[in-house]
């Protein structure tokens, strides 16, 4: 049987990071990273020099049929609806290793 996986990557708010997290454990999703980034979209902040803003960037490897199911989860906990709340994005993912069992992930 062949596992299909997708990356969530998600950039959001840092006073939402916490929300995100609680979202993701009750519905056990595991498998989380998360940097501190900071950068402009849409909104810059315009009272500073270089624009930019602190984000928290999260991403996920997860089973292909749940990608959706995942970023409509991050995109409910991190909105405020106010400006800069981030972005979630899905992306392709040809192989994920395990470095532990150096096996496939999803066949160990």
């Amino acid at each position: 049987m062949k596992f299909e996986y997708k990356k969530v990557t998600a950039i959001v708010h840092p006073s939402r990071l916490k929300h995100v997290e609680e979202a993701l454990k009750e519905h056990y999703v595991h498998g989380l990273t998360v940097s501190e980034v900071c950068g402009y979209g849409e909104h810059p902040n315009y009272f500073d020099e270089d624009w930019k803003m602190p984000f928290m960037r999260m991403e996920l490897f997860v089973p292909a049929d749940n990608a959706d199911d995942i970023a409509q989860l991050i995109m409910k906990a991190a909105h405020t609806g106010s400006e800069g709340n981030g972005i979630v994005a899905i992306l392709p993912v040809e192989t994920v290793y395990k470095t532990r069992t150096q096996s496939k992930l999803g066949e160990d």
